[in-house]
Formats: structure tokens, C-alpha cells, sequence
């Protein structure tokens, strides 16, 4: 293993606004503390929640990194007190609370994960946001089974392509959103039985023909506003609604009776405030249950397109614009 060295290059938010604020910078290289390990980062996901970051909307947890990135492939580089599962020069996938967008990356030890065989490491970076986030919310918050009905909505998003192929696996049936019929077709490529055009048909009434009437068994939706309650019209009885962002807006009208006579259940969650030891539980059932899959290729990570750290500017122009899959950025 090479030397550490005390500065690195990193991509510091200057002010708020569009990508142009996203800026490299030269910064010292963070030391790893308990139970925490030092990654020489190869790659770094760029996610949703970076851009709402960049807009000043989602702002780091405290005591934690100001610098963008929830997710990180490379190698481990140094390591913490009580760090113990894995040894300098290990490669690894991380998810991190933030800190993603730079040479070096702090991570805690339980939210690391070993990089699947077949795997490159741009494909690495692009794991943990994207499955530990459908792990938890469609399986252990929302209870999906093999048989039942599953929609998600953007389903050419990095959660979307994730959610859809990983429910397929694992014997569900998908319905999924997206904004154009050539998003459709790779909604249908990736293991969706049915995919739906928002822009020119209405997913409601799509839900109720595809399942004949009865509706869906588990949402996940990162839209809020005027879906929410469409959200409830398609779920059938005892149907589960869980949300994980609100592009269009967190506050709703909705009606409770339907909720009362269907049985329904409406939940959420953010993983970036979850405690380590939450975070650490999930990777280790990302480990057992989805690793395997991309390891045999049951399940693939869909890479969007990468840019060079530097230019993670052009990385955010391209996630605000059309894309499927997700960007990685490449140190």
C-alpha cells in the first residue's frame, strides 16, 4: 500500500444552486475513528439526494462530511480503532454519509460491503444507495413477497432500475412508471411485466387493468404530491405505500376511509440520519440477499454514463437532464 497523502482533491458545494457550484478543491485527507475505515476511492455515485444537497435542501448530518456523495467503490487505504473485517488494500463498496466525491472517503466499517466478483468498480459505486434503499423500503418496510404485485414509479431512475430487476428476481410481479416509450421498453428489459407512460396514460388505471381489478401489493415512490393518493386508489387490500422522496411536494391531502376499509399501510424513511448500527444491518442483508444476484448475473447494475471526479459539474447537468441508470464519477 502506497503512503497517504495529508491533502486530497475534493468537490466542495459553493453556495446554492444549479452544477456550476459543485467545484474541486484541495482539502486534507479525513483520518478514520472507531469502528470506521479510510477508502482510496475509485468511483463515487451520484445520486438524487447529492442534488438536492447542491440546492441547499438536504443538508449533511451533522459532524458529518459537507462534501457530496452517499456512495463509494476503492480500496482500503487505512483503518480506525476496532476496525476489524477488513485489511488494507480490500476492495470495497460503501455506503457513506457523505463525503463521496473525493479522493479519499471516511466510512464506517458495518455500511461496507465487499465488492461481488465480476464486478468493476464503477459498477461498485453505483450499488449501495440504490439496493440498500430497495432492500429496506420494498422488502423489510414494505414486505414484498414472491407472487405479489409490485409498482415503482421512475423507473429508469438508479432507484427505478434497481427496484424493478431485484423484485423480478425475487419472483414478484412489476409495474413500473417512466416519461417516454423508449424508458418503457428498458422498464420492460429489466423484468417488468407491465411498464407505463406517465405523460400519456394514466398508471392508475393501468394498475387496475394489469391485475384485473384487485391492484398492487407494495408501492415504492419518490414523487409525493398528487400521487400519494393516487398511490392508494391502485393498492389492493392490505397493500403497503412506501415513500422515499417527494419530488412533488411532502405535504397531501388524502383520504383516510379508503385507507380504514382496504387495511392499508403508509410508510417511509431516509437513510442518511439511520443510525450505524441500522445502516450496518441492512448491508450485512444487502450482503446475503443481493450481492449473490449480481455476482451471478441474475441482476446488473445499469450504468448511465461516468465523468472524471473533477467534472462532477457535467455529472449533476446530466442527472437533472434525461437518463437512465445511474452516473458514476471516476477518481
Amino acid at each position: 500500500m502506497t503512503a497517504v497523502p495529508e491533502t486530497m482533491t475534493a468537490i466542495a458545494i459553493v453556495g446554492k444552486g444549479g452544477p456550476e457550484v459543485l467545484q474541486p478543491q484541495t482539502v486534507p485527507v479525513p483520518q478514520p475513528g472507531r469502528g470506521q475505515v479510510l477508502i482510496k476511492v475509485e468511483a463515487a455515485g451520484v445520486n438524487r439526494p447529492d442534488v438536492m444537497q447542491r440546492l441547499g435542501l438536504y443538508p449533511a448530518p451533522k459532524g458529518h462530511s459537507e462534501i457530496p456523495g452517499l456512495e463509494v467503490s476503492g480500496t482500503i487505504a487505512a483503518l480506525g480503532t476496532d476496525a476489524e473485517r477488513f485489511a488494507l488494500g480490500d476492495k470495497v463498496m460503501a455506503l457513506v454519509n457523505g463525503g463521496g466525491y473525493a479522493a479519499y472517503c471516511i466510512a464506517d466499517e458495518g455500511s461496507c460491503l465487499p465488492v461481488p466478483a465480476g464486478l468493476s468498480m464503477v459498477e461498485a459505486a453505483a450499488v449501495p444507495e440504490g439496493f440498500f434503499t430497495v432492500w429496506h423500503n420494498v422488502f423489510e418496510r414494505g414486505g414484498l413477497k414472491p407472487g405479489q404485485w409490485f409498482l415503482v414509479h421512475g423507473g429508469t431512475s438508479g432507484i427505478g432500475v434497481a427496484a424493478i430487476q431485484l423484485a423480478a428476481a425475487l419472483g414478484a410481479n412489476v409495474v413500473a412508471t417512466a416519461g417516454s416509450p423508449e424508458k418503457c421498453k428498458t422498464c420492460l428489459e429489466l423484468g417488468a411485466k407491465r411498464a407505463v407512460d406517465y405523460k400519456t396514460e394514466d398508471f392508475v388505471e393501468a394498475v387496475k387493468a394489469e391485475t384485473g381489478g384487485r391492484g398492487v401489493d407494495v408501492i415504492l415512490d419518490m414523487v409525493g404530491g398528487d400521487y400519494v393518493e393516487r398511490n392508494i386508489r391502485c393498492l389492493a387490500d392490505d397493500g403497503r405505500l412506501v415513500n422515499i422522496a417527494y419530488q412533488q411536494g411532502s405535504k397531501v391531502t388524502i383520504d383516510m376511509m379508503r385507507i380504514m376499509l382496504k387495511r392499508l399501510t403508509v410508510t417511509g424513511s431516509t437513510l442518511r440520519i439511520r443510525p450505524a448500527e441500522i445502516k450496518a444491518a441492512i448491508a450485512r442483508a444487502v450482503e446475503q440477499s443481493v450481492t449473490p444476484l449480481l455476482a451471478d448475473k441474475k441482476i446488473k447494475v445499469v450504468i448511465d454514463a461516468t465523468f472524471p471526479l473533477r467534472e462532477a459539474a457535467a455529472a449533476h447537468a446530466r442527472i437533472d437532464a434525461a437518463h437512465v441508470g445511474k452516473i458514476v464519477l471516476t477518481v
